[in-house]
């Protein structure tokens, strides 16, 4: 009895080995035909074949999955009517593969084979749905687009990068209490296209990532919420509400920053909230934009001077003490104007603003001497000025030459400094505030 029973057991197994010899054969044998109809465009052909390999082996090859995506694209691009049946059944079947290389990932990974995450995977997936489906469900395509991006990030395809915005402004059309977000979607998107460009060598690559790039800035500025009237509704009470929130309120002055909507009531709350939490150059920029808008002058150069003491990049320190001397120039107070104007030179030597500045608080203010021709070799101090800030910041230098050319008018005539005891090439200290010594020309 016992007998029998082991040759039965080993007839079994021995049978149970064929079946399995026999599937192996079948798999390779079904992948090589659907491959090789692949490469011929044959897609008819290949789709039965390539079917048996995804559902009895779908990890003998990753080819199955891209023969499979090119197979079931070319049939649905010869079926005209995209509500048929037929039509519907490879749309199916075109996501469920999708799915199946998504599940089947990880092996592929643990075999060593070089392949896209799930997530990466899944991004698209949600690019095919959207070219092919016979009717988008766009929360379905923004949930799996948002899933893919925001797990991959810079990593993540143009496509999807592009594709994931565009549903997330198609999801704004119908649901306006989705802006904030959408906002969010497009910080993001900019963000990890900007970490891909940044990492692309190829230069063709680059150029890719920056026309994507630019159609994420058209999606934003063309969706209607890019104005600082709808910054300001969107933040200005959820600032209020979150007011202790340190990493919301970064997030709100910098979307403030980049639309330029720093002077958003928004944007200057945010930054004295952040400021009495924990004190940061942006914040105390913030707080003097508040303080100026209240017509408070000693709170926005208190707090102006805070941002400088706190910002360790001596450009923004140089562009800080530069609002500076704008404010006390409004103010009137000359020479303290012309002080912070130093500072910011001192901070950044190739800073041109500051200057010009100087400039023009010697060129409305020229009046030292009684002499009529002394007052006017002021304006040798003020051309001085303007020639150094085109020399050494070239993006001033149109300004810099119309009002060379203006002020140059002004200078005194050779023979009104003659009668003087002055020629061209003596040198003159210029009085009052400006205290400054020129050469006569």
């Amino acid at each position: 009895m016992k007998i029998k029973t082991l040759v039965a057991m080993l007839f079994l197994s021995a049978g149970a080995t064929t079946v399995v010899a026999q599937d192996d054969a079948n798999c390779n044998s079904n992948s090589s035909i659907s491959h090789e109809a692949v490469k011929a465009g044959n897609f008819k052909d290949a789709y039965t074949p390539w079917k048996a390999v995804l559902d009895n082996c779908p990890t003998l090859r990753f080819y199955t999955f891209t023969d499979g995506y090119k197979i079931l694209k070319g049939l649905m691009g010869q079926i005209k009517d995209k509500n048929s049946p037929e039509y519907q059944k490879y749309f199916d079947e075109l996501m469920n593969t999708h799915d199946v290389r998504i599940k089947n990932t990880p092996d592929f990974i643990a075999k060593g084979v070089k392949v896209s995450s799930p997530e990466e995977a899944l991004g698209v997936k949600a690019v095919d749905y959207i070219a092919f489906a016979p009717k988008i469900d766009v929360n379905q395509a923004y949930q799996w687009l948002s899933e893919s991006v925001n797990a991959v990030k810079g990593e993540s395809a143009a496509a999807t990068l592009f594709y994931f915005l565009q549903m997330s402004l198609d999801k704004l059309k119908t649901d306006p209490a989705h802006k904030e977000q959408f906002i969010q979607d497009y910080l993001a998107a900019s963000e990890y296209t900007d970490a891909a460009i940044a990492a692309e060598v190829k230069e063709s690559g680059k150029k890719a990532l920056q026309q994507i790039k630019d159609n994420l800035v058209a999606l934003f500025v063309n969706s209607g919420t890019a104005d600082c009237e709808s910054l300001q509704a969107i933040y200005g009470p959820k600032v209020e509400a979150n007011q202790s929130d340190m990493a919301y309120l970064k997030k709100v002055i910098d979307i403030m920053k980049m639309m330029r909507c720093t002077e958003s009531e928004a944007y200057m709350q945010a930054g004295y909230y952040i400021y009495k939490i924990e004190p940061t150059a942006e914040a105390a920029v913030a707080c003097a934009a508040q303080a100026y808008k209240k017509g408070d002058i000693e709170g926005t150069i208190k707090f102006l001077d805070e941002a400088i003491n706190l910002e360790t990049d001596n450009v923004k320190k140089a562009e800080h003490a530069y609002k500076i001397a704008g404010v006390l120039t409004a103010d009137k107070k000359l020479s303290q104007a012309r002080a912070y104007a130093q500072k910011a030179i001192g901070f950044n030597g190739n800073y041109g603003a500051p200057y010009v500045l100087i400039a023009n608080l010697y060129a409305a203010n020229p009046n030292w001497s009684d002499e009529t021709a002394l007052n006017s070799c002021t304006y040798f101090a003020v051309i001085d000025k303007l020639q150094r800030a085109k020399s050494v910041d070239p993006s001033v230098a149109d300004e810099a030459n119309k009002l060379i050319s203006k002020y140059s008018a002004y200078t005194p005539q050779a023979k009104d400094l003659f009668m003087l005891g002055y020629k061209a090439g003596d040198r003159i200290t210029i009085g009052g505030w400006i205290g400054e010594t020129v050469t006569i020309r």
